[in-house]
């Protein structure tokens, strides 16, 4: 199997050390963490963690179980980026003598689709969303005029095929109580231990 991109989302309590213990789950696997964001979510009360990571599938399914062992973690999911929508925001700033002098700054920033945030004297703060290949471009086309700083945010990311956590809760929440005995695998494995 082959790696690529994934987009972790995990929604959680917002509980403190959690993250720490989900990093250390990366970690231990020797997984680099490409995004990490978290937020809160549609849901009160409720986080949300983006983590977008470079692995082959089944590593990336049994990571997403072991997360959602974590007791603070209501669900995890995993998705290639075809069945997300996503962007990044990113933050350019420039020498305002530079970015004058040479550049049409309205073909600029309609080509890139990008929208001036700060404009001061000695420097201008251009600000555009979108893929990363799509905000590199605008790295490329800005160095030669005087790129002072740039910075990108982590992945935010919607799934397309999902009715949202909200609505699962609430399905949740409308079953009824049942006495059927749910089968769990780690437990499974922690009687055994017991019992020998």
């Amino acid at each position: 199997m082959t790696k690529q991109e994934f987009t972790i989302t995990v929604y959680t309590e917002n509980q403190i050390g959690l993250l720490n213990r989900i990093a250390i789950m990366f970690s231990r696997r020797k997984i680099n963490v490409e995004s990490l964001n978290t937020s809160p979510s549609e849901v009160e009360g409720i986080h949300r963690f983006t983590i977008v990571i470079h692995e082959t599938e089944e590593v990336v399914k049994k990571l997403v179980r072991q997360i959602e062992k974590q007791v603070e973690v209501l669900k995890a999911y995993y998705n290639n980026n075809e069945e997300l929508i996503w962007q990044e925001l990113a933050l350019y700033k420039v020498s305002t003598d530079e970015i004058a002098e040479k550049v049409k700054v309205e073909r600029l920033l309609r080509e890139y689709g990008a929208r001036a945030v700060v404009i001061r004297k000695d420097y201008t703060v251009f600000e555009t969303t979108g893929h990363r290949e799509e905000t590199d471009k605008l790295i490329n086309v800005l160095e030669p005029y005087g790129l002072i700083e740039f910075v990108r945010s982590a992945r935010v990311a919607i799934i397309k095929a999902s009715s949202g956590f909200h609505e699962k809760l609430r399905e949740f929440e409308a079953q009824e109580p049942s006495e059927e005995v749910v089968e769990n695998e780690y437990l499974d494995k922690q009687d055994e231990v017991f019992t020998m």
